[in-house]
């Protein structure tokens, strides 16, 4: 699977055929200013939550791309009524099968709202499942212990968590995940992009060799290939 980086807690993947997006924040992002946003052309986007740091940039990507929304019933309804008709809503342990594999939207402990502030529905992640490998997002979330039942029969190729702190789980506690999870490559998201979700690289990437886990900090362009 090739992974790329867009920055904050946006990134993609090619899996089944198809091009994943998650949770695109790319233009308010400075860190990400070298990313134009009219090269993107998922299939796909798949949304977390409603928050402005996940879906900044959903409307002008999903139009110029054709792409389908995936996400939660009240984030994929508010979409809908800006005219965008290619959705797929789901909930808290529902799964569906697509084209490229199966998604089930996961649990997550954090809130959600839209950008004007109307309910963005209960925050998630997403695990997929793909004859390529399965891969887990944990979106925005503190460190709980329905993480532990993403691998409790399936092997992850890569695994997405949120490093940030203050409003997620930071580095101690996502490196607990990571152990959990009993997945080698993880992907960190959710860290630098403001002052309270900076981290230290060297110490996050020291206590993940401690779980003996590789993690992955992408600059936004960066590619990988897991």
């Amino acid at each position: 699977m090739k992974i790329a980086s867009y920055g904050h807690a946006c990134f993609s993947v090619n899996v089944g055929g198809k091009t994943l997006l998650f949770d695109p924040f790319i233009t308010p992002n400075p860190l990400a200013a070298a990313i134009d946003i009219g090269s993107l052309k998922p299939d796909y986007i798949l949304l977390s939550h409603g928050h402005y740091d996940h879906v900044a940039d959903v409307e002008v990507i999903a139009r110029s791309s054709g792409a389908t929304l995936i996400g939660n019933y009240e984030v994929i309804q508010w979409f809908a009524r800006k005219g965008l008709e290619k959705e797929h809503p789901m909930n808290s342990g529902g799964s569906w099968n697509f084209e490229f594999g199966r998604v089930t939207f996961t649990t997550a402990v954090h809130s959600s709202s839209m950008p004007d502030g109307t309910y963005g529905g209960q925050a998630g992640g997403f695990f997929v499942e793909s004859t390529e490998g399965s891969f887990y997002y944990s979106g925005d979330t503190a460190l709980t212990q329905d993480i532990k039942l993403i691998a409790s029969s399936r092997t992850l190729r890569f695994a997405a968590l949120c490093l940030g702190g203050n409003f997620t789980m930071g580095v101690d506690e996502a490196a607990v995940a990571a152990g959990w999870l009993d997945c080698q490559e993880i992907l960190g998201v959710h860290y630098d992009t403001f002052p309270l979700i900076s981290i230290d690289h060297e110490y996050a990437k020291r206590e993940f060799q401690k779980k003996d886990r590789h993690l992955h900090l992408l600059k936004p362009g960066e590619e990988r290939v897991f």
